[in-house]
């Protein structure tokens, strides 16, 4: 074995280590197989604190190297939560209970129930926001949508 295979068996061994360790420490289940299909245990997701409010929670349930083309997360808004946001991707949120709403620049209101999915392309502004309290998971287009803004 040359030096350069060494280097390269390093590496995965170290890789490995890296996405051992993580997946035991991951704050939910996540079932994982070799050819990258994923299931999360969305019920046993608890999400943290977002940009410092304790009134919208969020938690991303994947990363860039398990889905490198398309994001997803859990979200709640709690107490009567209402923030703006500038969408630079596409979503869509699922709603797994409470009550949705997005209010677009339009003035229009998207409400979404448990079990509705609602779409906010991508350069849409818009505020977030419940009558009382909501969970649900949202899926992004592209996965890397930070990077690009």
């Amino acid at each position: 074995m040359d030096i350069q295979q060494q280097e390269e068996l390093i590496r995965q061994i170290v890789r490995r280590l890296v996405t051992q360790a993580a997946e035991e420490t991951a704050p939910f289940p996540k079932e994982k197989d070799v050819s990258g299909a994923l299931a999360i245990r969305a019920r046993q997701v608890k999400t943290g604190p977002f940009e410092g409010r304790e009134d919208v929670r969020v938690m991303d349930l994947v990363t860039l190297e398990e889905a490198p083309r398309m994001g997803a997360g859990m979200m709640e808004l709690l107490d009567k939560a209402d923030f703006e946001w500038t969408l630079t991707y596409d979503e869509y949120d699922y709603v797994i209970e409470g009550t949705l709403e997005i209010v677009l620049d339009s003035g229009k209101v998207l409400r979404g129930e448990p079990g509705d999915i609602l779409y906010i392309p991508k350069n849409t502004h818009i505020h977030f926001r419940t009558p009382s309290s909501t969970r649900y998971a949202y899926f992004v287009y592209p996965a890397n949508w930070q990077e690009l803004a």
